[in-house]
């Protein structure tokens, strides 16, 4: 982003949060809404036709790695998995999840998974195959619902990632929750902003013109805001995601998405 349009949204923010008032308070906010349907038709096709979403290239990519064998000893992920298409079906649906006491997103059981049984060295974030692999796993689940709840075991991080979400940050000094809750529905730069939930991930964005996982798009949002950036894999990002999944239960999953 230029200087110009990074001061041009900076301007566009204050301009937006002094001017909605009340009006936000006034939307309907009970009832979950995916930012697919605040999206063009064109958009939602190309989501929707599986020959039309430029993802589904990440989802073949991340099949060839799923029957990759190791170098080091000759393991793949079908080795122990089988068959993803039955061994992974609602497994993103429970995402982030805790995972011997600690809490795990699916990005980070992958690569527990290639250290720990494969041997190999873990995939960095954003990487093309960490982004394959997640896709191809998501992807087993498309249609079935979040299922990410409350539990004694990850009540601490729930808790943590809530306060994230409410919490003023950076030098705009605004919350997660003051766009996509209190101003969900109304708009800022001609856009609708949604409900803010991560069913669709990762997602092909327009705008990106790649893949991405949701911690990239976490940390676009902490940029926008001028906040520092969590790091990707952190536990805050995980708390965060955590959080984000339970707020969102109950909605299908797209992955992966498209978005503009």
């Amino acid at each position: 982003m230029s200087i110009s349009k990074s001061w041009a949204f900076v301007f566009g923010l204050f301009y937006f949060f002094a001017s909605a008032g009340s009006s936000a308070s006034e939307l309907n906010k009970s009832k979950l809404q995916s930012s697919y349907e605040l999206m063009s038709a064109e958009n939602k096709a190309m989501q929707d036709d599986a020959s039309l979403n430029p993802a589904m290239f990440w989802v073949g990519d991340g099949e060839a790695l799923w029957n990759k064998q190791s170098e080091k000893n000759g393991k793949s992920c079908a080795s122990c998995h089988g068959d993803a298409k039955k061994s992974m079906r609602g497994v993103a649906t429970a995402f982030p999840k805790m995972m011997k006491a600690k809490l795990q997103t699916l990005e980070g059981q992958i690569n527990q998974c290639r250290t720990q049984a494969q041997e190999q060295t873990p995939l960095a974030y954003e990487s093309k195959d960490l982004l394959a692999l997640t896709a191809y796993i998501a992807y087993q689940s498309k249609g079935l619902p979040i299922a990410v709840r409350e539990t004694p075991e990850n009540k601490s991080a729930m808790q943590k990632g809530r306060k994230t979400f409410y919490e003023r940050m950076g030098q705009l000094n605004l919350s997660c929750a003051q766009c996509h809750e209190e101003r969900a529905g109304l708009k800022l730069g001609g856009a609708v902003i949604p409900q803010g939930h991560p069913n669709a991930y990762p997602i092909y964005r327009l705008e990106w013109q790649t893949l991405g996982s949701l911690q990239r798009r976490l940390r676009n949002c902490m940029s926008g805001v001028r906040a520092q950036q969590f790091e990707y894999g952190s536990p805050e990002m995980a708390q965060l995601e955590l959080f984000l999944a339970a707020r969102a239960r109950g909605l299908p999953l797209e992955s992966p998405g498209v978005r503009p």
